[in-house]
């Protein structure tokens, strides 16, 4: 819709057009400041621009009123064009808010450490790197979404001598001697009698077994936490394993020394990030021969941008934020554009139940683990919640708000919302194709304004997914949602001289609150 709008005012300004939305919709549906970017070219006031356009733009069929305010130019659209809109959405649900994009985008998300369950801090990227790509794929980019296996290093090797540790400790008549760092909690007890059932006994009785269990355990951690990722609808195009990468890692360093991007000091291999930003210069071999963590990532990065993609997004913990200049530094010295890794932070959460802090879990060891929140709450609320602040600033939320039953519970709210439409479908003995061709015409206000406001999904998915602000989609649906009810409590439907205009318009709210929580991965409910 606004895009329509665009092209109409393009034909007669040579300049970018700016479009927006007025916060008060009685003084229009969109306004465009395009008078202010004019006024020292034309040499006038955006006064007098604005109140010229005006009367040019007001020639276009499409537009009810134009009119010229303090410089701004404001529109409302005619309940023809809102009409037509409609029906081709109505009638064309599965394209409603489609486009198509010639950008190609690698997302990486989630890429927890194999070595144990997810938490919760992990569930919001991985909540949030979903819908991206939902959304993203909705709108036309061609968007692939990759989960990175570090499978390689000190924290699979620490995996595998938990379990060993563990069986030892139950298992056999041995005294342990525990050191300093390994996993604990439930899990690794439950890893260790698996591991005794699938290896027998005997795989506690030898230390050169700890390799064995490191990779078996490694196996057996992917898919749980593959089984958390898909309680709550998300399941990934693509996994690339860390270790399998690591064949590259010759080539890639003889690659960094060519392009002189790092240096032996102390023993060690240092990369030359400073020079592009980073505060210090990081090692990426040690003294003893050994690749570090950072060079891993610079093998998959090199691996990432060798195939072909536009656009690469990472999704990381807000503790990498000190990452980004050593990788984007590495990216440049491998001789790729930096500028095409883009990182979004995502921050933890703080979860509370009846106002005191949720229950940690002894299963993870001290962790609040997402499968358990998703079993107390459901994935839709989990998911809702998850997105309704920008990934970068702190969440907190009570859980037991989200098994309310009224408009507390934002996604109950909407839920009903979507449900009283459909029932008043049935009170109506109608099908919703049965007022697609309903003409809307002479529509009160608030009429006009409610179909004007289910009709911006379009604007919205795009304008979220441009700026990463999914929280933008599901304002949407709560202010969409509320208008439904105020509308419904507020006018007769059934029986009424314009049930047919009311009820294609409850039509066309329900399919963008539908196709609106089906790209956050939720299904709408038709019964409540």
């Amino acid at each position: 819709m606004k895009q329509k709008v665009i092209s109409v005012l393009k034909k007669y300004i040579e300049e970018e057009v700016i479009l927006e939305k007025p916060k008060d919709i009685s003084f229009g549906h969109f306004a465009t400041p395009v008078a202010f970017s004019l006024a020292k070219k034309l040499r006038k006031s955006p006064m007098l621009i604005a109140d010229e356009f005006a009367k040019v733009f007001s020639r276009e069929k499409m537009f009810e009123s134009v009119e010229a305010v303090k410089g701004y130019i404001n529109f409302k659209l005619n309940e023809q064009f809102l009409n037509e809109y409609a029906m081709q959405a109505l009638s064309n649900e599965d394209s409603f808010a489609k486009e198509k994009k010639e950008e190609k985008i690698l997302l990486e998300y989630v890429s927890a450490n194999p070595t144990g369950p997810l938490h919760i801090g992990h569930a919001r990227g991985a909540v949030l790197g979903d819908s991206l790509c939902r959304i993203g794929k909705h709108l036309g980019y061609n968007i692939s979404s990759e989960y990175y296996v570090n499978d390689a290093g000190n924290q699979i090797k620490l995996l595998g001598l938990s379990i060993f540790l563990v069986g030892q400790d139950n298992f056999l008549d041995t005294k342990v001697c525990w050191p300093e760092e390994y996993y604990r909690g439930e899990y690794i007890f439950d890893l260790a009698c698996m591991a005794r059932e699938r290896f027998g006994i005997e795989i506690f009785e030898d230390e050169d077994n700890i390799d064995t269990l490191s990779d078996w355990g490694k196996e057996k951690m992917l898919e749980l936490i593959k089984s958390n990722l898909k309680s709550c609808g998300i399941e990934f195009d693509n996994y690339v394993s860390e270790k399998e990468l690591y064949d590259k890692w010759n080539e890639v360093f003889e690659k960094l020394k060519t392009n002189d991007a790092v240096y032996e000091k102390d023993g060690k291999w240092w990369l030359k990030s400073t020079k592009y930003g980073d505060e210090k210069d990081r090692v990426v071999i040690r003294e003893d021969g050994r690749a570090t963590y950072l060079a891993g990532d610079i093998i998959y990065h090199d691996d990432k941008f060798k195939r072909g993609y536009n656009k690469h997004i990472n999704i990381w913990g807000a503790d990498h934020h000190g990452y980004i200049a050593r990788m984007k530094a590495a990216i440049k010295f491998l001789g790729y554009d930096e500028n095409r890794l883009e990182v979004i932070l995502s921050q933890m959460v703080s979860l509370l139940k009846g106002g005191e802090p949720y229950k940690m879990s002894k299963r993870a060891g001290n962790f609040i683990l997402m499968s358990d929140v998703v079993e107390d709450i459901g994935s839709d609320a989990l998911r809702f919640i998850f997105l309704s602040k920008k990934s970068d600033t702190h969440l907190e939320f009570d859980v037991d708000m989200l098994k309310a039953t009224d408009s507390s519970n934002p996604i109950y709210y909407i839920n009903y919302a979507h449900a009283r439409v459909n029932q008043l479908f049935e009170k109506s003995g109608k099908k919703p194709k049965d007022v697609f061709d309903v003409e809307l015409k002479d529509l009160s206000e608030d009429a006009k304004n409610l179909l004007f406001n289910s009709l911006l999904l379009s604007e919205v998915l795009e304008e979220a997914f441009k700026q990463r602000a999914l929280q933008k989609l599901t304002e949407y649906l709560k202010n969409l949602a509320s208008s439904v009810h105020k509308f419904y409590n507020e006018h007769k439907v059934i029986g009424s001289n314009d049930e047919d205009i009311y009820l294609k318009i409850f039509a066309m709210s329900a399919l963008s609150i539908r196709v609106g929580l089906k790209l956050i991965g939720i299904k709408a409910k038709y019964k409540m």
